[in-house]
């Protein structure tokens, strides 16, 4: 039997309506004159073509139950996706709705960000205030097993499905975890996910703290709020910008994001192999936070998509210090293209770069300051005597010096990198003062008439 007879014989012909296209007409030019049509055959994989065949053959023949041939061409399309790279997918309707949920801020289940790697899921990170974070899930954990169903070569969708339920309801995840012997078994309660896409406060009484869990559609919106009630009350003399544990979200957000502390320049480019693939984002004259106000960014390796994209922008224009780990490294562009019955492709299909044509993929943002997260414990001084040990020593009068070494202090146990982001821009508040006064008193000291005897 030939090849044609074997594919009409034993496929549908949506099967070549969809998987195959031309290829068929190239199959009939070539077995039909095999000299004569060699240039139009060229590169057609008539050998991949013809295992194809061959192993839904023998599915359909030995498989130790019957098969419909819909689910068969339909799990061909899942793993054609899932070869290419782990963001690649085919999602059914419940995942389409599912992903258009979770871009606009709430959705039901744990949590947490994931991927595929090696056939496992790994955390990308954990999404703040989330059943996940406060179980004590963690960015880098291996989950091997969700409940009692191991995960190892289960598709990406089923295993999202499997972490979603009921809000109440428990499900152990059993995790591989970097630094412990053997895997933890973490109980998380599934709840409704409302993420908050900003946070603020402030860390003392001039610098301000911002914090972007994620970048949803309004994500701007909410930051420009945020700093107008922070600079409503407080003269700030520098931000710290929060983009730990962010695993990204909506491209147009980061940009809006970026513009926000830019004037002018790039902010970022993507490449690909289609023309409507190659975009250019650049910043507007206008900004919320200006040049003037120093800028701290920090990231970890749960940083990663879209606020990689700010981080790298930032860092390229000088905009701000760039403090922490190596972000995750995920520069790439996944396009939404739906399909019939409410189906659709998430299809990678550009890369981005950084003003300064770094590329993120596999690489990540690199910090300007490399501060690790540690967890440490402040020493006692000593017995030492000061002053006020002193009998009938003078009261200071204010008491405002030991609260703030006070809340310094607790910061530095309780969040290292952050302790160090905020040292940095109080000396950098320092220095900006100290050249204030030196340029005020020059300029008084030149405006003295100059008299000669």
């Amino acid at each position: 039997m030939t090849l044609k007879q074997q594919l009409s014989s034993l496929c549908q012909p949506l099967l070549f309506t969809c998987l195959l296209a031309g290829s068929v007409t190239a199959l009939n030019a070539a077995e039909s004159d095999p000299a004569a049509n060699q240039d139009k055959a060229q590169g057609i994989p008539l050998e991949e073509i013809r295992l194809f065949t061959e192993v839904f053959e023998r599915i359909k023949n030995a498989y130790v139950e019957p098969v419909d041939d819909a689910k068969l061409l339909e799990d061909a399309v899942r793993g054609m996706l899932a070869g290419l790279d782990p963001h690649s997918v085919y999602l059914e309707p419940e995942a389409f709705t599912d992903l258009q949920s979770h871009t606009s801020g709430e959705f039901g289940g744990l949590g947490i960000e994931v991927g595929m790697e090696d056939g496992f899921v790994r955390v990308i990170t954990p999404i703040d205030d989330t059943p996940a974070e406060r179980a004590g899930v963690k960015a880098g954990d291996l989950i091997i097993k969700l409940g009692d169903q191991p995960v190892q070569g289960m598709d990406l969708n089923d295993a999202v499905k499997l972490m979603r339920g009921k809000p109440g309801s428990e499900l152990i995840l059993t995790v591989v975890r970097d630094g412990e012997d053997k895997p933890l078994e973490i109980t998380v309660v599934r709840d409704v996910i409302r993420v908050a896409s900003v946070k603020k406060r402030m860390l003392d009484s001039n610098v301000g703290y911002l914090r972007i869990t994620q970048f949803q559609v309004n994500t701007a919106k909410d930051l420009t709020r945020a700093v107008e009630k922070l600079t409503k009350q407080n003269e700030l003399q520098g931000i710290v910008l929060d983009l730990r544990n962010n695993p990204g979200g909506v491209l147009r957000a980061a940009v809006e994001v970026s513009d926000a502390f830019l004037e002018q320049g790039l902010i970022v480019y993507t490449q690909g192999r289609l023309p409507n693939s190659e975009l250019r984002y650049n910043a507007t004259s206008a900004t919320l936070i200006g040049a003037e106000i120093p800028l701290v960014v920090l990231i970890n390796q749960g940083s990663a998509s879209a606020s990689e994209i700010v981080a790298g922008a930032l860092q390229d224009q000088g905009r701000a210090v760039i403090m922490g780990v190596d972000s995750f490294g995920k520069g790439s562009v996944q396009t939404i293209l739906p399909l019939n019955k409410d189906r659709a492709v998430k299809l990678t299909t550009a890369r981005y770069y950084t003003p300064d044509g770094r590329s993120i993929q596999a690489q990540g943002i690199v910090p300007d300051i490399y501060v690790g997260q540690a967890d440490i414990s402040l020493k006692e001084s000593g017995d030492f005597i000061k002053e006020r040990d002193l009998s009938g020593h003078l009261e200071n009068g204010e008491n405002n010096g030991a609260k703030q070494a006070d809340t310094k202090a607790s910061l530095a146990e309780t969040d290292f990198q952050l302790y160090e982001a905020l040292n940095l821009l109080k000396a950098l508040a320092i220095v900006k003062t100290n050249k204030v006064a030196e340029a005020e008193v020059k300029a008084e000291v030149e405006a003295q008439p100059v008299t000669a005897e």
